[in-house]
């Protein structure tokens, strides 16, 4: 874990409670690298993101994790944000979804939001599994 770049936008108590979930769940390595890439532009953005999503949403304690991912991915491969997916499939796993359970929510995509939508969904997460599978040896 690196420092938080010091900017106004990352100063919250809102913010450092939203990072520490955005890291647990997307990689350290992943969230700091987004925060250290920020420029006067952008950094609303990430604080933005930081707060909302990961401060207020993922914090709440009305969904576990898990089943905040399965939401997630439904959401993603609908709107065909790749991505954002192939993001949210490896957080997915991180979080305890299994392969079966990310294959029975893209058919359900396909069911309810179209072929097209599935297929991608479906190409995204056959990529993320083959990289997950090679990272693990």
């Amino acid at each position: 874990m690196v420092d938080v770049p010091n900017r106004p936008e990352y100063q919250s108590e809102l913010f450092q409670k939203g990072l520490a979930v955005r890291r647990e769940v997307l990689g350290g390595d992943y969230v700091d690298a987004s925060l250290a890439r920020a420029d006067d532009f952008n950094a609303a953005f990430q604080q933005m993101t930081t707060e909302i999503a990961w401060g207020m949403c993922w914090t709440r304690p009305g969904l576990d994790r898990k089943t905040r991912s399965m939401i997630n991915l439904t959401m993603l491969s609908a709107l065909n944000r790749g991505a954002e997916l192939r993001l949210h499939l490896k957080a997915a796993l991180t979080n305890g979804v299994t392969r079966d359970e990310i294959k029975e929510i893209l058919m359900q995509v396909g069911a309810y939001c179209g072929i097209p939508a599935c297929l991608e969904a479906f190409k995204i997460a056959t990529e993320v599994f083959k990289e997950v599978d090679a990272a693990k040896g």
